[in-house]
C-alpha cells in the first residue's frame, strides 16, 4: 500500500536515496542560513531590534544543514550534487520570491519594504517547512536513526513560523498591511507552483534510484498534482493568514542546545 510512511521509509532505507534526500535538504538549509545572515547584517535602523531574531533564524538554518550532514556521516556517506530542478531555494529566487541574492550581496542597508518582502516570503515557506516537519515528526519522531534530528528541526520550524506571524502583525500595525497582503498572496501562489515542480523532480530522481514501477511513479505524480490543485483552489489561504502565535517572541530567547541532534544515536 502506497502511503507517506511507506514512501519515506523506502527513501530512508536506501543509501543512495537517503544520500540525495539529505544533500538536497542540507543545501537548502545552508542557503537559508546565508540569506538570513545577510538580512540580519543589512536590517535598516528603524527595524534594528529585529536583527538578533533574523540572525537566530539564520543560525537555526545553518544548524539544520549540519544535522543533515551529520546524518550522512553516520552512514559513511558524502553529499552528492543537487539536481537544479530539485533546488527549491534557488527556484524560489529565480521566481522573484524573497530578496534577490544580488541585492543581499551589496553592502547597502535594506528598506522596510525589503523587510516586509523577506518576512512575507518567510511566512509562506515556513508554513511549508513546519507542515513537512510535523509530518516527519508523526512518522519518524521515535526513529532510532533520524528521530532526534526530526524533533529538533520540527521545533525550530514551528518557532520560525510563529516569529514570522508575530513580526508581520507588528508591521501591519505600522501601516504595511496592504503591502504585506499583496506580497503574501504573490508568494503563496508562486510557492505552490514551485513546490509542485520540485516535488515532481525529486520523486523522478527517487524513482530512478529505487526502481519504482511505472504505475507507482504515475500514482505519485498524480498525488503531487492533486495537492497542487487543492492548494491552487483555496489551500494556499492557510499560507497567508496571520494569527498571533501562542508562543510570543519565539526567536528572542536563548538558543536551545540542540547539539545532541548531531550525535550518533
Amino acid at each position: 500500500m502506497l502511503s507517506a510512511r511507506s514512501l519515506f521509509t523506502e527513501i530512508l532505507d536506501n543509501d543512495r536515496s537517503f544520500q540525495l534526500f539529505c544533500s538536497i535538504a542540507a543545501g537548502g538549509e545552508a542557503q537559508g542560513g546565508w540569506e538570513n545572515g545577510r538580512i540580519a547584517a543589512l536590517v535598516p535602523d528603524a527595524q534594528r531590534q529585529m536583527a538578533p531574531k533574523i540572525a537566530r533564524h539564520g543560525a537555526d538554518e545553518d544548524k539544520h544543514g549540519r544535522i543533515f550532514l551529520a546524518l550522512l556521516r553516520k552512514r559513511g556517506l558524502e553529499t552528492v550534487p543537487v539536481p537544479p530542478a530539485t533546488d527549491y531555494t534557488m527556484l524560489l529566487e529565480h521566481g522573484g520570491i524573497g530578496l534577490a541574492h544580488a541585492r543581499l550581496k551589496r553592502d547597502e542597508p535594506l528598506t522596510e519594504a525589503d523587510i516586509v518582502n523577506y518576512l512575507a516570503h518567510s511566512r509562506v515557506t515556513e508554513q511549508r517547512a513546519s507542515e513537512q516537519m510535523q509530518l516527519l515528526l508523526r512518522l519518524f519522531g521515535d526513529h532510532p536513526e533520524v528521530g532526534k534530528a526530526v524533533r529538533a528541526i520540527s521545533r525550530d520550524e514551528d518557532n520560525h513560523l510563529a516569529y514570522c506571524n508575530e513580526e508581520l502583525l507588528r508591521l501591519s500595525g505600522l501601516g504595511h498591511a496592504r503591502a504585506i497582503e499583496r506580497v503574501l498572496h504573490e508568494s503563496a501562489l508562486a510557492e505552490i507552483r514551485i513546490y509542485r515542480e520540485v516535488s515532481l523532480a525529486v520523486m523522478a530522481h527517487m524513482g530512478r534510484i529505487l526502481k519504482w514501477s511505472a504505475a507507482k511513479a504515475a500514482a505519485l505524480r498524480l498525488g503531487i498534482h492533486a495537492v497542487y490543485w487543492y492548494e491552487r483552489l483555496g489551500g494556499w489561504r492557510r499560507m497567508v493568514t496571520l494569527t498571533m502565535p501562542e508562543r510570543r517572541n519565539a526567536l528572542g530567547g536563548p538558543t536551545p542546545d540542540d547539539d545532541t541532534a548531531l550525535e550518533p544515536a
